[in-house]
C-alpha cells in the first residue's frame, strides 16, 4: 500500500492510506528517516498497524542538525511559512537559520507578522523585518485571532510548513484556518497510542484536497550542520552575484585577500551582519 506521513512521533508514524484511512506504521530497522509529508509504501503487519517498506523520492527536504543529531522537519513541501510576532521579541538568527535552510532546498519562502492588533508594538517589529524586506522576502501582517483566512490564498494549493518560536501564534493560526485541527490532533493522539505517543513533532492537516498545512513544534534552534560552506554561502542570496569573483578559488570568504563578499559588505551590497553570521556559522562547522 501507499500512503503519506501525516504526523510522527519518535519511531511511530501516522500513514494516511489512498482510501482516507489512517495507519499506524514502524520503519523496518533501527534508524528511522521518515519526516512528515513523505510518500511511502506500507505493509500491514497487523489488523491496526503496519510496517514502513520504502520512501519515495523526495522533491525537498527541511531539517536542522547540530553535532548530536538531526531532526527531520518536513518532507515534500512547497512552501517555508516562518511565523513570527509583535510580541514575544523574535530571534532575527532563528528566522535567517530557518529561510537558509528553505534555500538550500529550492522552497519558496513567506514571513507572517502575527499580532498586528497589537498596533503600539507593530512599528518596532516591522523595523526588524526590514532586513528580510530589502532582500525580497514576502512578508504578510496578520492577526491571527483576526484575520487568519486573510492568509489563506498564500496557502492554496501548496503544501507549507509552519515554523516559528514558542508563542508566535502558530497553534491559533492553525486552528483559524482549521476549525477541526484540535479534533484532528486527539484523533491522532488516539491513532498514536495515547499515553506514550501523544505529543507530535510534526502534524499534517487538509486545509482542502490540493492544499495542506504542516504544524510542527515550536523552534528554539535551526542547526545547519549539514550545509559545507560552499552550500550555505549560496544559501544567502544576496551572496550569490559576489560568489566565484573571489581572488582564491578556494576563497574561504573570511580575512582573505580580494574577497568578494568582504568587498561587497564594504561597498554596502550586502549587510555586514549577515556576512557575519555565515562566518560564525561556517567557523562553528569547521570547529567540529
Amino acid at each position: 500500500m501507499q500512503g503519506r506521513i501525516v504526523a510522527a512521533h519518535g519511531r511511530l508514524y501516522l500513514v494516511e492510506l489512498a482510501d482516507g484511512s489512517r495507519l499506524p506504521c514502524f520503519p523496518r530497522g533501527k534508524k528511522s528517516e521518515v519526516a512528515v509529508g513523505d510518500q511511502v509504501d506500507v505493509a500491514r503487519a497487523s489488523v491496526d498497524q503496519g510496517v514502513i517498506e520504502g520512501i519515495s523520492p523526495r522533491r525537498s527536504l527541511l531539517y536542522r542538525s547540530n553535532e548530536i543529531r538531526q531532526k527531520l522537519i518536513a518532507a515534500n513541501v512547497d512552501q517555508l511559512v516562518v511565523v513570527v510576532a509583535t510580541e514575544p521579541a523574535f530571534s532575527d538568527e532563528l528566522i535567517t537559520r530557518s529561510l537558509l535552510a528553505a534555500e538550500d532546498q529550492g522552497i519558496d519562502i513567506l514571513i507572517v507578522l502575527n499580532k498586528c492588533d497589537l498596533s503600539d508594538k507593530l512599528p518596532a517589529a516591522r523595523e526588524r523585518l526590514q532586513l528580510f524586506t530589502r532582500l525580497g522576502y514576502r512578508i504578510h501582517e496578520i492577526s491571527a485571532r483576526l484575520q487568519a483566512e486573510d492568509l489563506r490564498p498564500e496557502l492554496l494549493g501548496k503544501t507549507s510548513v509552519l515554523v516559528g518560536q514558542s508563542g508566535m501564534g502558530k497553534s491559533t493560526l492553525v486552528n483559524a484556518l482549521i476549525p477541526n485541527a484540535g479534533a484532528a490532533t486527539r484523533e491522532i493522539s488516539l491513532a498514536l497510542d495515547s499515553g506514550k505517543h501523544t505529543t507530535t513533532h510534526a502534524t499534517l492537516y487538509h486545509l482542502d484536497p490540493h492544499s495542506q498545512l504542516i504544524d510542527s513544534p515550536g523552534l528554539q534552534e535551526f542547526g545547519l550542520g549539514y550545509l559545507d560552506r560552499d552550500d550555505l554561502a549560496h544559501a544567502f542570496r544576496e551572496f550569490r552575484p559576489f560568489l566565484g569573483q573571489c581572488r582564491f578559488r578556494n576563497c574561504q570568504h573570511d580575512s582573505e585577500p580580494g574577497c568578494a563578499l568582504s568587498a561587497a559588505a564594504e561597498r554596502g551590497e550586502i549587510d555586514s551582519r549577515r556576512l557575519a553570521l555565515f562566518r560564525r556559522i561556517a567557523a562553528a562547522h569547521q570547529a567540529r
